[in-house]
């Protein structure tokens, strides 16, 4: 049962459950499918934001809203709705979102692009693992990996945005994982932003941490990825 979160439009079927999300279509109606993916805050309204400008750049947008309708209001409650929040669940409702684009009469794209934030960046990781070669394109944005997937499974090619300063997603580790997709015979390019701590594209988030010019280049650098990879 859905809380009543005002940015949920739409509900699609996932694995024998109800799931719900914003979904936002391009100006023309139509475009490839890409799916965003929450930070631990929730379906909050600059997922919201991401999810049109997305779409105002012809993609259609899907932000799954995995808490069911709840937003958190400080980082204690926020880390307490990830940590109930178990990635097989997370995954299983990404999936449904992965099947309702493919199957969406806008989308014009065979495969989906998947771009995600903190929490939401992991899953990025997890879900292009997970579909293959149903993910056209993966982007984490300093995305935290609760566990690690086969790598080898990995099928999209991976842009990653990381901060140099970050304690929930270090950027050594960002390297090492771009370095073990690459082994495994995948495709990764890892950015790491100098200067910038975790949320850096956020302009929103409560730590300050909002860094304009950093934010504007790893926009463009990832539309431009989504694009050449799921045309559009």
């Amino acid at each position: 049962m859905a809380h009543d979160n005002p940015h949920q439009n739409i509900t699609f079927p996932s694995n024998g459950h109800e799931a719900h999300g914003y979904l936002k279509a391009p100006e023309g109606g139509k475009g490839p499918g890409l799916i965003v993916i929450q930070e631990w805050w929730g379906l909050t309204d600059h997922i919201v934001d991401v999810s049109n400008r997305f779409a105002a750049q012809g993609f259609v947008a899907l932000a799954p809203d995995l808490y069911g309708g709840k937003v958190a209001h400080d980082a204690d409650e926020a880390g307490k709705m990830m940590q109930a929040l178990p990635e097989e669940d997370a995954a299983r409702d990404l999936g449904g979102a992965v099947d309702f684009l493919l199957k969406h009469d806008a989308v014009t794209s065979s495969k989906v692009g998947v771009v995600g934030f903190c929490m939401g960046g992991g899953f990025v990781i997890q879900l292009a693992a997970q579909q293959g070669d149903r993910i056209g394109a993966a982007v984490p944005f300093y995305g935290v990996l609760q566990s690690q997937p086969d790598f080898s499974k990995i099928t999209a090619p991976v842009l990653g945005h990381y901060a140099e300063t970050d304690d929930f997603a270090a950027p050594e580790k960002a390297l090492e994982m771009g370095k073990q997709i690459r082994e495994a015979g995948g495709s990764a390019k890892i950015n790491v932003y100098g200067g910038t701590h975790h949320a850096f594209f956020n302009d929103e988030n409560p730590f300050g941490s909002y860094d304009e010019a950093n934010a504007k280049i790893a926009w463009e650098r990832s539309v431009a990825f989504l694009k050449a990879h799921l045309g559009g």
